[in-house]
């Protein structure tokens, strides 16, 4: 079943046709891999932290990690998630199924470079049933993001580089 308020948002911005409906979870990287037919790196997974005690959402490749220092450089700040039980009344959504599109007013969205590698990625859609199929460049556009950061480790080809 869809979620009413991401798909308003994503008619609104566009890119409803985009929203892809599963038959099974895609509440883990993995799931949403095996679902979507990706690759789990291609999965672009929305994490929550809290930075100066307001929530911000980072959406990264699959296959990224946070890196500390990168993060601490870009946030001024050491990487803190939202706590679980907390994500669904400061973001809006269920943990497997949060998504940088309809979002509470005035949270932050950030990019990381690590999706920019891909033709195509794939978000959530406000469930754990929904994914949303769009370019990195629309992803961007999609989620009225504040811009692109570099802020995880793992993604990359070489990684003494």
């Amino acid at each position: 079943m869809r979620n009413e308020k991401v798909a308003e948002f994503l008619r609104d911005k566009g890119f409803e046709d985009r929203i892809e409906d599963h038959s099974e979870t895609i509440d883990t990287v993995e799931h949403a891999a095996r679902q979507i037919g990706c690759s789990e790196a291609e999965i672009a997974k929305t994490l929550s932290f809290i930075v100066d005690d307001k929530p911000v959402i980072v959406v990264m490749a699959g296959d990224g990690r946070v890196n500390s220092s990168k993060f601490k450089a870009k946030f001024h700040t050491k990487p803190s998630m939202v706590p679980r039980d907390m994500v669904e009344e400061l973001i809006g959504f269920l943990p497997g199924g949060v998504c940088p599109f309809g979002i509470k007013e005035d949270i932050p969205v950030w990019l990381d470079i690590s999706m920019k590698r891909f033709e195509y990625v794939h978000p959530a859609g406000g469930n754990d049933f929904t994914s949303v199929k769009l370019t990195p460049d629309e992803l961007e556009k999609a989620s009225g993001a504040l811009g692109w950061c570099d802020v995880c480790k793992g993604w990359e080809a070489d990684e003494n580089s």
